[in-house]
């Protein structure tokens, strides 16, 4: 593992977090130690926040969520506004993830918003006509 790049966690809902963390190292290969994955299930806002920080360990980290409301996205806010080389991005997507882990090597001020991006593009829909109305795009 580089041991200056930045590691994730990813702080979600049932079994969500699992299946993504799976999913990014079965098509990367990457190292599990990489990409951390926590379930809010069954735990208090105190013991899911525990769990994070343990999981944060030393060293720059971005905590992904699956959405910016309730315990697992408040939770890694507060991390982010507490702890130095931390960041949070909610609304976590597997091509973010697979994003993180081949550009991990970024510093975080680079390295998140090429995340949110990605994972901004990477929605779509079809048919076209199905795409949602962009009041900045002239039709």
């Amino acid at each position: 593992m580089n041991e200056g790049a930045v590691r994730g966690i990813v702080v979600a809902h049932g079994d969500m977090a699992a299946g993504l963390v799976d999913a990014v190292l079965g098509i990367t290969g990457a190292d599990p130690s990489t990409l951390a994955a926590i379930s809010n299930r069954g735990l208090s806002p105190a013991v899911l926040a525990d769990q994070v920080r343990t999981a944060r360990g030393v060293g720059p980290v971005i905590v992904f969520t699956d959405l910016v409301a309730g315990s697992c996205g408040l939770i890694a806010r507060l991390l982010s506004r507490d702890e130095a080389d931390t960041a949070t991005i909610c609304g976590v997507n597997l091509p973010m993830l697979l994003e993180f882990v081949t550009h991990r090597e970024l510093p975080l001020a680079e390295l998140v918003p090429r995340l949110v991006l990605k994972a901004r593009a990477s929605i779509g829909c079809a048919p076209a006509s199905l795409q949602p109305y962009d009041p900045a795009v002239s039709r």
